[in-house]
C-alpha cells in the first residue's frame, strides 16, 4: 500500500513539474517571439482576438512549451517511479494530450498547428522522455 501511495504522489509531482515547465515557457515566450502588435496574449480573450494576426513563428513557443513540458514530466516519472515506467511515462503524455485537445476546442488555432501539436508534442515526447531517462539512469 505504501508503494502505491508513493507512486501516485511521485506521478502527480512529475505531472505538476511538467505543467510548471510548460507554464514557464508560455509565460516568457513573448520575450523570445513578440506577439502581434497591439494584442495582449495573457488572456483567453486576447489570444482569440490575436489568432488571425498570428504567423507560424508565433506557434513555435506554444509547441515547445507543450513538448518540453510533456518530456520533463515523462522523464521524471521514468526516473523516480519503480515499475511500469513506460506505461506511466505514456500516461503523462496522454494527460498532457487531453489538456492539449481541450485547448483545441477552447482556443481556435490553425488546423496545421493543432495537427502538429497533438501529433508530436505529447505521446512522442513522452516516449522520448522515457528513453532519455532510461539512458540517464544507467
Amino acid at each position: 500500500m505504501k508503494g502505491i501511495v508513493l507512486n501516485v504522489l511521485v506521478f502527480v509531482a512529475c505531472v505538476i513539474a511538467g505543467g510548471f515547465v510548460n507554464g514557464l515557457i508560455i509565460q516568457y515566450s513573448g520575450a523570445i517571439i513578440p506577439p502581434p502588435a497591439g494584442f495582449d496574449l495573457t488572456t483567453e480573450e486576447g489570444l482569440k482576438a490575436a489568432m488571425s494576426m498570428m504567423e507560424p513563428r508565433h506557434f513555435i513557443m506554444p509547441f515547445l512549451a507543450h513538448a518540453i513540458g510533456t518530456l520533463v514530466g515523462s522523464f521524471f516519472v521514468t526516473l523516480f517511479i519503480k515499475d511500469r515506467k513506460l506505461f506511466r511515462a505514456l500516461l503523462v503524455g496522454f494527460l498532457f494530450f487531453l489538456a492539449g485537445t481541450y485547448m483545441v476546442f477552447v482556443l481556435p488555432s490553425p488546423l496545421w498547428f493543432d495537427a502538429v501539436d497533438l501529433g508530436l508534442a505529447y505521446i512522442p515526447m513522452a516516449w522520448i522522455g522515457y528513453k532519455l531517462a532510461l539512458r540517464f539512469s544507467k
